[in-house]
């Protein structure tokens, strides 16, 4: 056994401390109490980051061994154990490739046939944001969105688990349903859905509003539209890039007391910022705060999580147990993943330490410490 010690553990309702989280055989065991003196840090759950395109230089969409190795070393700086590689807008006959490439990738994780002992990030399955959008396609080159393809979701690999669709699209509520059925978590966003029609893709399953305020139509108090949708029905989560760019510290501020952080989700929707592209058909630059089209247009961040931690928390009025909570047990309750996002015993030891000034220490995943 290992025990880990901390001035602060943050626990399922509260934050605790001090402390010591008991890990065996990669599980929690137990959380005890502690009188003598113990590090000066916060013991988290590991991070869980719904929108991943790329990192520095690796996208997500063609990314190969060394790649995904580079990927992997990123996201655990930055305290992050389990991620959704995300697929942008693209042509159907596209996604085959990639998908099996994440699909490849998600077996080297621990425990898995092909474990070799490295300390990974787990995937938890990849994120389609797109081709499927509405009236906002931000940086989605608009000729390759295309109506719902009933026939081609269903024949989706079991490693699609998130898919961001326009809940104004035609048929939209029978995909949804179709899709719920076999597990997937529905999503809506680039979007300018009425307030009827997000309410009916929500009606029909979809559980999850894609980086709230971006992508979408304004709130009009006649007109609420999905932001409306977004803020005031309980089903739905939202995610939202705290990177303080893509959303003024108010609107954060104004999404965690709408929803509570139980129904927030941060995310960084990351791209390959040096590369210079997401996906095949995205072209884009870094103009030092975020990656965006030649004419302005936002496409993508360069944030990390443990960033958008700090941000809520240093500009947006966002306690750390909240801020926290929507890094972790938010999205791993989206995603269907009872074994983690808590710290409680039974669950995975994927964790991480938090210095006095919100930045990262440590991470374990399955409790090994990655290097």
């Amino acid at each position: 056994m290992e025990r880990l010690e901390a001035a602060r553990v943050v626990m399922p309702t509260r934050i605790a401390g001090p402390a010591a989280v008991v890990l065996d055989a990669g599980r929690i065991v137990a959380i005890e109490p502690v009188t003598e003196p113990v590090p000066d840090r916060t013991l988290a759950p590991g991070f869980i980051d719904l929108q991943v395109n790329g990192i520095g230089h690796v996208d997500v969409a063609s990314a190969h061994d060394d790649g995904w190795d580079e990927l992997d070393r990123a996201l655990l700086a930055h305290g992050v154990t389990t991620w959704c590689p995300t697929l942008v807008t693209a042509p159907l006959d596209s996604y085959a490739a990639p998908l099996a490439r994440i699909a490849a990738a998600s077996q080297r994780d621990s425990g898995h046939d092909g474990d070799d002992g490295v300390v990974r990030p787990a995937i938890a399955g990849a994120h389609l944001e797109g081709p499927f959008l509405g009236g906002a396609p931000g940086a989605h080159p608009t000729h390759l969105i295309r109506p719902l393809d009933a026939q081609w979701l269903d024949a989706l690999p079991s490693i699609v688990k998130v898919i961001t669709l326009a809940p104004e699209a035609r048929g939209a509520a029978a995909c949804i349903q179709s899709l719920r059925r076999r597990g997937t978590l529905v999503a809506l966003g680039h979007s300018t859905a009425s307030y009827e029609d997000a309410v009916a893709a929500t009606h029909a399953g979809a559980r999850l509003v894609t980086h709230c305020f971006n992508g979408m139509g304004p709130l009009h108090h006649r007109e609420p539209g999905l932001i409306g949708a977004a803020l005031t029905d309980d089903r739905l989560a939202v995610s939202v890039i705290a990177d303080l760019v893509h959303v003024h510290p108010a609107a954060i501020a104004l999404v965690f007391r709408a929803k509570g952080a139980d129904r927030v989700a941060l995310v960084t929707d990351a791209v390959a910022w040096a590369r210079g592209n997401v996906g095949e058909a995205v072209q884009m630059t870094f103009d030092g705060t975020a990656a965006r089209l030649p004419d302005g247009t936002l496409a993508g961040s360069a944030l990390t999580m443990d960033t958008a931690v700090r941000n809520v928390i240093e500009h947006c009025g966002v306690s750390m147990f909240d801020a926290i909570h929507a890094a972790t047990a938010t999205p791993a309750r989206l995603l269907g993943l009872d074994d983690r996002g808590e710290i409680t015993p039974g669950r995975r030891a994927d964790l991480v330490a938090i210095d006095p000034d919100l930045t990262i220490e440590s991470t374990w995943v399955q409790g090994r410490a990655a290097e």
